[in-house]
């Protein structure tokens, strides 16, 4: 059913109506635009356009439509209506006759369908906020369980300085934080509500927008209709979110896949999210985490989509926006699933204690501290860090650890160190000293779990 046939001589083409429907993926907004229709009958019951007794009809029609399809999609689907608007239109139609012609009055698809969206991207919020927390309470718990395992840091994958798994889980609790607060501002523009604003430039209806706007929970009405039906920022900016939260997963997934390789044998992960090869009975793959880190490609994909959309695209709306859905809710999606997926992946994660140990004590990573204490006695850093590096090179040609060479062995390159060299540059000792803000001193980490158990209210 069409919604604009009066003007038109000839039946559009099937070929075309296959095309331009949206159908078979608006359908997804079924209950935000009864919701949204829901209120616009009361806006036009205040306005006088409905009598009460219709308004009445036509809520309950509604909330009866929506109860018989919100679990039957496929029914829904079997439609040749051109959209989810004209779906509900034609169902409304035949559950109460004429009367319900008299809903789209003042009413366009232009600002239904933008009310729909930010309903729908609203609802997701919330639900993407609750999983974001959730990952982060799993990393604070894994933090907590793993306190004491130390382990190496990298930089340009190579063997850097000491830190432990969980100042490693609470780099990624920073970075989920970030994610939320950007939702959390991003709440702040989208929860603002285009309804009445017609096709471009407002209803030449008495609509109190405002009422209509609070009624369905939105903080205001948008203040110019021909910017509000053309505005797709609000899906950027989740895109833009759900892309650098993404990211933030397929990093977590990388350092994971690395710490369960063969070579670095740092974790294991549970046969519960991972696979077997077909042929190599030995395998166990990582399958959960690689498929985030190319999910994420996926998600980055939608956004330059609806970037290049959007771009050079005149004001108000036109049929490109159309294209605005699919990568929205199939990002939304993804994101959320790849959040729930990271949680089960920590829930059931092995850390290997010895093995962490060895590599941090195997790498050098605290040649910096012999730089340090060197520095502590008097000679220049610069200086300093040459001795350093010459002492890294003779425990390599000795297949020694620094903590193994000779107190005479160090002596041949500098007289200043003394037999307190060894305290200073144990593995416990590189920890401790870093006591910078954001140090990985282990006072410090527990007091940011503390912190961030606290801010996640998760003390009972």
């Amino acid at each position: 059913m069409a919604l604009w046939g009066g003007r038109f001589v000839h039946e559009s083409h099937e070929l075309f109506k296959e095309f331009n429907a949206s159908l078979p993926f608006d359908c997804i907004l079924l209950e935000e635009d009864i919701i949204a229709s829901i209120a616009w009958s009361k806006t036009l019951m205040k306005s006088d356009i409905l009598t009460k007794d219709e308004q009445i009809k036509i809520e309950s029609a509604l909330l009866v439509l929506l109860e018989e399809s919100k679990d039957n999609i496929k029914n829904i689907l079997l439609s040749n209506c051109e959209d989810i608007h004209s779906w509900v239109e034609k169902k409304l139609i035949d559950k109460i006759g004429i009367l319900g012609k008299k809903l789209h009055t003042g009413r366009s698809r232009n600002d239904q369908i933008t009310t729909d969206l930010k309903l729908w991207c609203r609802k997701k919020i919330y639900i993407l906020l609750e999983n974001i927390n959730n990952l982060q309470k799993h990393f604070i718990l894994s933090a907590e369980s793993y306190h004491n395992i130390i382990m190496p840091g990298y930089t340009h994958l190579q063997r850097a300085q000491p830190i432990t798994f969980s100042y490693w889980c609470l780099a990624y609790v920073e970075m989920l934080k970030r994610d939320a607060s950007r939702l959390k501002d991003l709440l702040k523009r989208l929860n603002i509500s285009p309804l009445g604003s017609g096709a471009l430039s407002g209803t030449a209806w008495k609509i109190d927008r405002e009422d209509l706007a609070l009624s369905m929970g939105f903080d205001s009405a948008t203040n110019n209709a021909l910017d509000s039906v053309s505005d797709r920022d609000y899906i950027v900016e989740l895109l833009s979110s759900a892309s650098i939260s993404m990211m933030h997963l397929s990093r977590f997934s990388e350092d994971l896949i690395f710490f369960n390789s063969g070579e670095a044998n740092f974790i294991e992960l549970s046969d519960s999210i991972t696979s077997g090869s077909s042929l190599m009975p030995q395998k166990k793959n990582p399958d959960a985490l690689e498929l985030i880190r190319a999910k994420c490609g996926r998600v980055h994909g939608s956004l330059i989509s609806i970037l290049i959309v959007l771009k050079s695209l005149p004001l108000s709306y036109n049929k490109d926006m159309q294209e605005d859905k699919e990568g929205l809710f199939d990002s939304i999606k993804t994101w959320n699933d790849c959040l729930c997926i990271a949680i089960l992946v920590l829930k059931s994660i092995k850390i290997k204690h010895e093995s962490c140990r060895k590599a941090a004590e195997e790498g050098y990573s605290n040649a910096t501290e012999i730089a340090d204490y060197l520095v502590k006695k008097g000679m220049t850093f610069r200086e300093a860090h040459n001795i350093s590096g010459q002492l890294v090179l003779r425990a390599i040609s000795e297949k020694k650890s620094l903590n193994n060479l000779e107190l005479s062995t160090f002596k041949i390159y500098s007289n200043l160190i003394d037999d307190d060299i060894y305290k200073n540059i144990t593995l416990e000792s590189c920890l401790e000293k870093r006591l910078s803000k954001g140090g990985v001193a282990p006072f410090q980490v527990y007091e940011e779990i503390i912190k961030a158990k606290k801010r996640l209210k998760m003390f009972s």
